[in-house]
């Protein structure tokens, strides 16, 4: 699910608003802790859900589906995050925080003292995990629908496919090993991880890739390093689910990408 459209939020009257402050004190009430509105199919909640186990904080955060209190649309949800859009980390005294990057800092600042660090030692490696992240949040994220969205225009949906294939080469570039950012674990590598479980499904499977880690031998010993951390393996398994549970609905069919993948005249193999 990853990315969703925005949805506008709807003109507040004084009793919306009330609404709105009633539903997140019935939230907070209810909870008594922190709830991360997320999905196990969603990449960028799965960075969140990373930190949240590796830091030991599953008893500090709740995580429940959007539809718990109507989904992306429903007014209660637009009242937390008006853009609507998931993750979304609501706090202990109601206060919504959403954006992936945003929930992932701010679990690593409050929760420094827990488990573990998920920051590099030096300025550089900290300045290299922040650029990996930048270059998968900026240059990734909002292309990496043409895997398994509905896409009007063929010729989009390949060029946006073979800007993944220069990213994927952009992150050779940037990975140290055995992390991404060098010898610690860091929330680049939470970002990073459940987008390639997506490339590593989809673009074998449905685009014709012989191995998305071909040519790429620094990000195959960092995914082989990563695949050994039982964190990640869960998160694999949630993402991975999720997937296949498209697969099983003829998602890439019915959204069309099966029809545009046959169009020879673009290519779609890297």
């Amino acid at each position: 699910m990853a990315t969703l459209r925005a949805h506008t939020l709807p003109s507040a009257s004084t009793s919306g608003i009330n609404r709105a402050s009633s539903r997140r004190s019935t939230i907070r009430a209810m909870a008594g802790r922190m709830t991360l509105y997320d999905v196990p199919v969603s990449n960028n909640g799965a960075r969140n859900r990373y930190i949240i186990r590796k830091k030991g904080l599953e008893g500090e955060v709740d995580i429940v589906s959007p539809q718990s209190i109507g989904g992306l649309k429903s007014a209660e949800y637009l009242a937390l995050n008006p853009q609507g859009k998931m993750p979304l980390l609501v706090l202990e005294d109601g206060t919504p925080l959403p954006e992936s990057e945003v929930i992932s800092q701010y679990l690593l600042d409050k929760f420094a003292d827990r488990g573990e660090a998920l920051v590099a030692a030096t300025p550089e490696e900290r300045a290299r995990a922040a650029l990996i992240t930048r270059i998968h949040d900026v240059y990734i994220v909002p292309i990496q629908g043409a895997m398994y969205r509905s896409m009007d225009c063929v010729e989009t949906r390949a060029a946006q496919i073979g800007q993944i294939a220069f990213q994927l080469d952009v992150l050779e570039g940037l990975v140290r090993g055995p992390y991404a950012a060098g010898s610690q674990v860091t929330a680049a590598d939470a970002a990073l991880f459940p987008t390639f479980v997506f490339f590593e499904f989809m673009l074998p499977a449905y685009f014709g890739w012989s191995d998305v880690f071909a040519g790429r031998p620094k990000l195959a010993a960092w995914w082989a390093h990563m695949k050994q951390d039982p964190v990640a393996a869960k998160i694999m398994e949630e993402v991975r689910g999720g997937l296949q549970g498209w697969a099983a609905n003829n998602r890439w069919r019915e959204q069309g990408i099966s029809d545009h993948v046959a169009n020879t005249n673009y290519k779609w193999a890297y």
